[in-house]
């Protein structure tokens, strides 16, 4: 009897490692198409900036804050599921065998991660300038 206790358990392991990496390669996936969001986005403020540009005319302060505003929610999201995902494939690494509880995912520090600078309101970096460009 005790074989197939050691038999269950080790399928068990199996099974629970596979969910994990399977998890892991959708929080991946859920990061990539962030990504691919927040760049979307950083496209579209470009080409809002640049047609302002082009007309001679200050960009929309209401446009410039929704885009900015798109961007930064898509980039902190991107960030948040990248060191998610990150986080699993370590955790995974580090485990070897012994399963306990994967590591939770703090929803509330979206995009903080340490090296990372404050965001700031749109209009108000280090950049911020009256006009959009000047040639």
């Amino acid at each position: 009897m005790a074989l197939w206790n050691k038999l269950k358990d080790g399928i068990d392991r199996v099974e629970k490692v596979a969910n994990e990496a399977f998890d892991e390669g959708k929080v991946r996936l859920d990061a990539r198409r962030a990504r691919q969001t927040a760049d979307s986005a950083a496209q579209a403020l470009g080409y809002a900036v640049f047609r302002a540009w082009e007309q001679g005319q200050p960009l929309d302060p209401t446009s410039l804050d929704r885009l900015a505003r798109a961007l930064r929610d898509h980039e902190q999201e991107a960030r948040r599921l990248e060191q998610a995902a990150t986080g699993a494939a370590e955790w995974r690494k580090r485990q070897g065998g012994t399963p306990s509880e994967p590591p939770t995912v703090d929803t509330a520090a979206a995009g903080t991660a340490p090296d990372a600078p404050p965001p700031t309101e749109p209009g108000t970096g280090p950049s911020a300038s009256s006009a959009p460009f000047t040639s």
